[in-house]
């Protein structure tokens, strides 16, 4: 065996990425792609009648707007997705019932063309139940308001409007020639979400509800594989897929079904108060890696891209604007280095395997150690010649390993995977990374950053601009506010009243205060209560329209202290929602507001059950009734101007407006000084902001790649603000003139608002002679006829700023033995003079270089005998800062 690997190493040679890419891949046209078929069998998805291994990018089109689709669907394609992978959201494209939204953010058959367009195919997940961290799960509201429903079980009332909407969205695919065998991007559907985590609370109906899921999405002839996720009792024609941090052991419920990865989670969601969870590429790589070593077929990163919960969509209880998710691509679209340039290395190794796993039906096993092993893929290739790929795996924690593989010796650094793609020579190790870091800059809006040096940039930062030093303010009004209220015997349940229109309720009623009562409680030296058996999110409790208190958490008992007058007082309760919840069973019985009883405790007579008394209900805000968010109707309102010393106010709207920053790095705004609330520039709802900080502890000083990943391991920013940069569209922003309106319940300042821009302006590569040949050099001519060996390639550095910006400088340079890590470089005791000149002739001025790692490349060997590493960092800057540079 040992010497046959070895024949089919040699003859793989011939066969290039390149080749390999043409040789697997529809030929793209006019309608996107000549029309194919797709398949399965127990390997792989069968596309155009061969195998395929395939890399999937999560994007969710209404996390970001139409004008930045392309950008992301190129960078996923660079970073070597083959497929764009999405829910549908049912709540955002039918917001009322029969009345549908395929327009802006929402347009799925745009987004579906651009995929396809850039050579793309897509997996669409109808669901319709997402999770996602969308408000609701991706349920429209209206939905628990038909009688007798009960989501996601055996109920006709639901299972009417889920096939009504289901056929809607594959409808809408057929008509615009979208599938694949009309020349479309889509290969693949998925019908229910995450079902099996829940299926067992419904019992037979559940059962029962997964069977007849299954049947009406086969019965629509969508022409396509159907899949369902976390779903062990997947039917014969469903193919079951697994969601998680690592799903390298993962099996289907039938030999006959592909091993698909559709939920990789790359990160996690963050809520209010919590501190930022961070997933290591190292760690992120090597469960890829595991899973194709293992026999996967197809796997998802969930998310590629995250995105912004724009307007009221985040889920709950508590998620925040943000969905960063820790994705390769950052929340506005920039590349998250090293994660996003690790995986794209790794998804080059594994495409140069690919002919030797869909030539094998399974891998040759082969124990290596205590804790190491090895798969060997081989067969016969496309065009019949040999092909052989092996994973050698350490999957000890702590500890590397040196093994014996085919006569040659290999070491493998702890928790990780090497790849040969021809069976001997290492192209990758999941654990060594030498792709670049970038380090995220944001910049005040108004400044002109581009030459500054980095320090300089450093010191001018601290130099705060304000967006604004006039501003316009107007008071909401406490309670009842419009003749749009109605008065009910007893309390109903927030969502029932408001249908989610809006996240706040106001309740009114009148309490009678005796002489006796006053009396009582001085007498006693206490305060009547107001108690709550069971509440979410947000209680805020009003008298006399006079704030007593708030409890915020998701449904907990809430006793907050009050202070009566004797005689009449008005008791307003204030509920809010952020974020309905998304997971879980029974969904529609959850809601919201309040559970059980409400009560005033301390009455000289007793507690007083006021959960049967005359309520005055108002759904939302005067302000958002009248849209003073809007350029057409801000004027409308009665603002004032807000002087610069006045104290902060509960419960007030404030509006300014600002110019676009210069250039074209995304544009956020710094909400810190603010408090809690909701914010608009024209007239878009760019979400809900809370300046609400985690807890100090719990963040480590380090983050340790190795061993099994959770979310609670290498968090990050404890003790301080989860969020306060929320993101604005540029596609949104005028030149100038930008209306900004905040509504702040709980007081901020909003004169110490600033506008700022994000950008990866510093980058660092870090590589020694010992790292591998550029994977880019597997396709070069000279390997691929033989006359090129691929260990006698040195390693490079590559650096890349975002598109729009070159290299303006050159921080640091250093081939030899430099010390520390990124933004923090310095000389080590060998040091090549020259490096500073070299790397800057090959990088100044350019968007991307490459740099050999070589004593050839620096003209001479500066410490002879001595492992050597090229350590460089470069400032990115626009193009347009940069002619005073004389580029």
């Amino acid at each position: 065996m040992a010497e046959s690997i070895r024949i089919f190493s040699l003859q793989w040679r011939i066969l290039s990425p390149m080749i390999a890419l043409l040789l697997f891949s529809p030929i793209v046209s006019g309608n996107f792609f000549e029309p194919f078929n797709v398949s399965y069998d127990h390997r792989a998805l069968i596309i155009a009648g061969k195998r395929r291994m395939l890399f999937s990018a999560g994007i969710h089109y209404p996390r970001a707007t139409p004008e930045m689709w392309s950008d992301l669907i190129a960078k996923s394609k660079e970073g070597g997705a083959d497929v764009i992978q999405t829910y549908v959201f049912w709540s955002g494209h039918e917001p009322v019932k029969g009345q549908y939204n395929f327009e802006g953010r929402y347009d799925l058959v745009k987004f579906v063309k651009l995929i396809g367009s850039s050579g793309l195919y897509l997996h669409l997940r109808i669901g319709p139940y997402v999770c996602a961290e969308w408000n609701f799960g991706g349920f429209p509201v209206w939905l628990r308001d038909i009688p007798g429903i009960e989501f996601r079980t055996d109920n006709e009332p639901f299972k009417k409007e889920m096939q009504r909407f289901v056929t809607k969205i594959v409808d809408l695919m057929r008509e615009a020639k979208l599938f694949c065998w009309q020349g479309g991007p889509v290969i693949m559907l998925q019908i229910e979400n995450e079902y099996g985590d829940v299926e067992k609370s419904y019992g037979q109906k559940g059962k029962d509800y997964v069977k007849w899921a299954a049947s009406m999405a086969l019965g629509l002839g969508a022409g396509v594989p159907w899949v369902m996720c976390k779903q062990t009792d997947a039917p014969e024609n469903i193919i079951d897929a697994c969601n998680g941090y690592y799903c390298d052991g993962f099996k289907p419920n039938s030999p006959k079904k592909p091993v698909l990865w559709t939920e990789d989670w790359d990160g996690w969601y963050t809520r209010w108060g919590g501190s930022l969870p961070h997933r290591p590429a190292e760690d992120l790589a090597f469960a890829v890696a595991r899973f194709y070593q293992r026999g996967g077929s197809f796997q998802n990163y969930y998310m590629y891209f995250g995105g912004t919960n724009f307007g009221r969509t985040s889920g709950g209880p508590f998620y925040i604007t943000s969905y960063d998710y820790d994705a390769p691509l950052d929340e506005y679209g920039l590349r998250s280095e090293p994660k996003w340039g690790h995986l794209k290395d790794l998804h080059a190794a594994i495409k140069l395997c690919e002919p030797a796993l869909v030539a094998a039906d399974a891998p040759q096993y082969r124990k290596l150690g205590s804790n190491q092993e090895a798969h060997i893929y081989h067969g016969d290739g496309e065009t019949g010649r040999k092909v052989c790929a092996a994973f050698l795996a350490n999957i000890d924690e702590h500890k590397s390993a040196h093994v014996k593989f085919n006569g040659q010796s290999y070491t493998l650094p702890p928790w990780s995977v090497s790849i040969l793609p021809d069976c001997r020579q290492v192209a990758f190790n999941t654990a060594k990374v030498g792709a670049q870091t970038s380090v995220k800059m944001v910049e005040p809006a108004r400044s002109s950053l581009g030459s500054m040096s980095i320090l300089q940039k450093v010191v001018r930062q601290e130099k705060v601009s304000y967006i604004s030093k006039s501003w316009m303010a107007l008071k909401e009004p406490i309670g009842i506010w419009g003749e749009n209220n109605f008065t009910f015997q007893g309390l109903l349940e927030h969502l029932n009243v408001t249908k989610d229109r809006s996240d706040y309720l106001w309740h009114k009623t009148r309490i009678i205060v005796t002489e006796d009562d006053i009396s009582f409680w001085r007498k006693n030296g206490a305060n009547p209560t107001v108690s709550v058996d069971s509440m979410r999110d947000v209680l805020r409790v009003f008298v006399n329209k006079q704030l007593s208190g708030s409890v915020v958490g998701h449904w907990v008992k809430a006793v907050q202290p009050v202070s009566f007058v004797q005689g009449n007082n008005d008791l307003l309760l204030l509920t809010q929602t952020v974020g309905l919840q998304n997971y879980g069973a029974f969904l529609e019985k959850d809601g919201a507001g309040f559970r059980g009883k409400v009560k005033l405790t301390g009455f000289k007579n007793g507690d007083v059950d006021l959960s049967k008394s005359s309520w005055t209900y108002q759904v939302g805000l005067k302000g958002e009734a009248e849209k003073i968010y809007t350029i057409e109707h801000n004027e409308k309102a009665a603002w004032s101007t807000l002087e610069a010393d006045v104290s902060p106010s509960i419960f007030m709207w404030y509006k300014t407006y600002f110019d676009t920053p210069d250039g074209t790095d995304p544009v956020v705004l710094d909400l810190e000084s603010m408090g809690k609330g909701q914010a608009w520039v024209n007239g878009h709802h760019i979400g809900r902001y809370w300046n609400i900080s985690s807890q100090k502890d719990g963040c480590e000083r380090g983050c340790d790649y190795r061993g099994a990943y959770n979310s609670d391991k290498c968090t990050t920013n404890c003790g301080k603000p989860t969020q306060t940069r929320y993101h604005v569209p540029r596609s949104w922003l005028k030149p100038s003139s930008n209306l900004l309106v905040l509504f702040e319940e709980t007081g901020g300042n909003p004169f110490k608002i600033s506008v700022k821009t994000v950008t990866a302006g510093i980058l660092c590569g870090q590589v020694s002679e010992l790292h591998y040949p550029p994977l880019r050099k597997w396709s070069t001519p000279d390997y691929m006829n033989g006359t090129m060996l691929i260990n006698s390639v040195a390693p490079e550095v590559h650096l890349h700023c975002e598109d729009g910006h070159v290299i303006s400088s050159i921080e640091f340079a250093s081939y030899g033995t430099p010390r520390g890590s990124c933004d923090k470089f310095s000389i080590g005791k060998c040091h090549a003079s020259n490096s500073l000149s070299i790397v800057s002739e090959a990088c100044k001025g350019r968007n991307s270089c490459f740099i050999e790692v070589s004593n050839t490349a620096f003209r001479s060997d500066p410490c002879s005998g001595i492992l050597k590493t090229l350590a460089v960092m470069a400032q990115c800057s626009p193009t347009q800062n940069t002619s005073d540079l004389g580029f």
